[in-house]
């Protein structure tokens, strides 16, 4: 029974953090039917930004939450005004340049960052472990799980109970209707490109607790969003948060039970639902 305990909170803290950097993807790609491949690259200038922030230079664990989020939000927003609002229904010229950025956004890094990994690093008050049924447990790992619901509830506010949120929606399922009623589209989906970078970089510092910050984080973690949005659905937090909890959860149990298959068990996963319901599990339907 302790070890289940400890594997499912192992599985919700990966699958927070799996969570968080789908759901701006899952987003984007539904509101604005961009394919944005420079995602698990934004992730990764948000780690940096915050271990630069919070390690480098001794500012509060939030701080850092703030600079990584920002930064990556940043540059998002460079990418979007800058190259990706002249490319709207041109899905293949996205997937093109967002994966040079890749490449691009990826040696900057190298440049300014060294190449060597960054160890795990958390808040002061995080460090350490707390005893759960006899077993310790990293209170980071914990905090994961908290914060990752926390920005869940407020995501899921954003989406569906709020005046921009109804906007957004409104683009995801007619976007002729929705310009012809006077909405600034353009401006609407510059904001929601900016929050969903944010949202990588945020969880490029939470994700730090777990799986530190090196070089090749760009194109792990992209592959990891699109296995999630693809269980979860397109466009929904909703479907984003089920998606990223269960790939956390059966990656740890796969990991525990079967280890040598381990590395196998998200990828069935999304064979199973994609054979049972292509559009995801709860993806929106046009």
């Amino acid at each position: 029974m302790e070890q289940f305990v400890i594997n499912m909170l192992n599985g919700l803290s990966y699958g927070m953090v799996l969570f968080l950097i789908a759901s701006g993807m899952s987003i984007v790609m539904g509101a604005m039917n961009i394919t944005n491949l420079a995602h698990g690259v934004l992730y990764m200038v948000g780690a940096y930004v915050g271990w630069t922030t919070a390690v480098k230079y001794g500012a509060p664990f939030v701080i850092g939450l703030v600079a990584g989020g920002l930064g990556a939000g940043i540059v998002g927003l460079v990418i979007e005004r800058g190259f990706l609002r002249h490319l709207y229904k041109k899905p293949n010229e996205q997937v093109l340049l967002t994966f040079g950025f890749v490449y691009i956004l990826t040696n900057l890094c190298l440049w300014v960052w060294g190449g060597w990994p960054r160890m795990p690093f958390t808040a002061k008050v995080l460090a350490g472990s707390i005893e759960i049924m006899g077993k310790t447990y990293p209170k980071a790992r914990l905090a994961t799980i908290i914060i990752g619901f926390v920005l869940a509830i407020i995501l899921w506010w954003l989406q569906d109970r709020t005046r921009i949120g109804a906007m957004v929606r409104a683009g995801m399922d007619n976007k002729e209707m929705t310009m012809g009623l006077g909405i600034n589209l353009e401006r609407v989906f510059a904001s929601v490109f900016f929050v969903a970078s944010c949202i990588a970089g945020v969880a490029g510092v939470l994700g730090a607790q777990l799986l530190g910050v090196y070089n090749a984080l760009g194109l792990e973690i992209l592959l990891l969003a699109l296995i999630v949005i693809i269980v979860g659905g397109v466009g929904s937090i909703q479907g984003a948060l089920l998606g990223g909890l269960l790939i956390g959860v059966i990656d740890a149990f796969g990991k525990a039970l079967f280890p040598r298959l381990a590395m196998f068990t998200m990828y069935f996963t999304m064979i199973v639902v994609l054979l049972l319901r292509p559009s995801g599990l709860l993806g929106r339907k046009a």
